[in-house]
């Protein structure tokens, strides 16, 4: 179980940050935030999403991501441009559970104006529960999604 937690919003997922900073401190994660350090606007979505992807990058597998703004859909696309994360945007928590095991997602993406905070703890503790199941079908795909990655890497 990894209890390194790299996370990060936009002005519409501030609140929500604290929120999940204070929950998930207290259950012994240990919290890296990137940012907003407010809810004031004019913070932007492309900026917290990237941060939080390199440090999961950078952790080689020893940390998660968090990313909140107003829909998760902005985050999710930021995210996922970086080689090697795989961010879920979730809003329940069978999809959350689901992503982490059978897609290794290693960043989950919600949206505050979406679901609420008591839902958005749900989904993170589910996504948090679970591990990747190695081997067979759901590895094999991971590894065809790795295999896209490395090929549109190589064009672009």
């Amino acid at each position: 179980m990894m209890k390194k937690l790299f996370i990060g919003a936009d002005s519409a997922g501030y609140e929500y940050k604290q929120e999940l900073i204070s929950y998930l401190s207290a259950k012994g994660y240990e919290m890296v935030d990137v940012g907003a350090d407010s809810g004031a606007s004019g913070s932007h979505y492309p900026d917290y999403a990237v941060a939080v992807a390199e440090g999961v990058r950078e952790s080689k597998g020893e940390a998660l991501g968090i990313l909140i703004c107003g829909t998760g859909i902005g985050m999710s696309m930021v995210a996922n441009k970086h080689k090697g994360i795989r961010a879920a945007l979730c809003g329940d928590t069978f999809s959350a559970r689901m992503t982490r095991v059978h897609n290794d997602a290693n960043v989950l993406c919600m949206g505050a104006r979406v679901i609420g905070i008591e839902l958005a703890k749900d989904i993170v503790d589910a996504f948090l529960a679970n591990e990747f199941e190695r081997g067979g079908r759901h590895e094999m795909r991971v590894n065809m999604i790795t295999a896209v990655e490395k090929k549109e890497n190589q064009i672009g």
